[in-house]
């Protein structure tokens, strides 16, 4: 009995383990708001069809986001913090080791979206690369820091580390819904009607649907109480990803990243320990361009940059580093 449990809750993790949470705990059952779009106009302001209509409203039916803008969390102590949560949670309870979020998955999400095929995911690409300048022009040249502390639930089925209140919440604001224009008007299904709510999902319990059987209903406000107040240190946003909610992670543990772009350039020397090389994730190209590349440079050339980014990966994402 025991084994097939453990076997559903293996097969049902590679389901469940996506950021749907990341918005509200009805996204972690894959249930999504569709976004509010109007339908009797096309992109040009003309009048449509009943039959696009028709066909519009089918696609917003079927609205179901694989795809999400993501903002890494790569800062040593934060990382630290949240495993040493987890860890004290798991004491208590070793039933609940399932429901913790993996190692290098830690993240916030800004945007999620839904991209069907490779024509959409270019679209994706591009409406990132777009909104870089949008974002560059909300922030003025200053960094924009992310500081955790405090522990909550969404219904008690989904654990997360909360954002403090300071500044930092109106450019943020102000970056998630340039985000979600920018790509909605490239025809894009993103967002939802419900408000933004930035947090860094630590457990859920829908990854481990067995312990419900088991009795564990809720995640207990006790096995967190120590930490209801914890500051778990600040995270410098340096770069956003898209990333795929259901294709294979990587290696290190975080989501398989289609581009992303670098807010902020810093030298060497970050405050979270990162470098510079530490700003990467995948080049922020499109497929085309990322064809063109191999043209423009020698086989010594790109072999010595793979070797660069795998170096580095098994550097700062390794799942033991953090």
């Amino acid at each position: 009995m025991e084994m097939s449990e453990e076997l559903e809750a293996n097969t049902m993790d590679s389901l469940v383990d996506m950021p749907f949470a990341t918005i509200d705990v009805k996204d972690d059952c894959g249930i999504i708001d569709v976004p509010q779009i109007n339908l009797e106009r096309s992109e040009g302001n003309e009048w449509l069809s009943k039959d696009q209509i028709k066909k519009r409203k089918k696609k917003h039916k079927d609205y179901q986001p694989n795809y999400f803008l993501s903002i890494p969390i790569t800062n040593k102590e934060v990382t630290r913090g949240i495993k040493i949560l987890q860890n004290a949670i798991i004491q208590q309870d070793k039933r609940l080791s399932k429901a913790m979020t993996n190692d290098g998955s830690f993240h916030v999400t800004l945007l999620v979206m839904q991209l069907l095929n490779d024509d959409e995911i270019n679209i994706g690409i591009d409406a990132l690369l777009e909104l870089k300048p949008c974002i560059e022009e909300i922030l003025q040249g200053k960094y924009l820091t992310l500081p955790f502390q405090g522990i909550d639930t969404f219904e008690n089925q989904v654990g997360f580390v909360k954002l403090a209140e300071g500044d930092h919440i109106n450019p943020l604001l102000e970056i998630a819904e340039a985000a979600k224009r920018t790509f909605q008007e490239k025809g894009i299904l993103a967002g939802d009607s419900r408000s933004f709510k930035p947090h860094l999902t630590f457990m859920k319990l829908s990854k481990a649907p067995w312990l419900r059987k088991k009795g564990v209903q809720k995640i207990d406000p006790k096995l967190y109480e120590k930490f209801i107040s914890h500051r778990f240190g600040e995270e410098m946003v340096h770069r956003i990803d898209l990333c795929s909610m259901t294709k294979k992670k990587q290696s290190n543990g975080y989501y398989h990243c289609e581009s992303s772009i670098v807010i902020g350039e810093r030298a060497p020397g970050r405050k979270d320990g990162t470098s510079a090389m530490g700003q990467l994730c995948c080049v922020p190209f499109s497929r085309d361009e990322e064809k063109i590349s191999k043209f423009l440079y020698s086989p010594e050339e790109l072999q010595q940059g793979n070797t660069q980014l795998a170096e580095w990966q098994e550097t700062y994402w390794n799942p033991g580093f953090n």
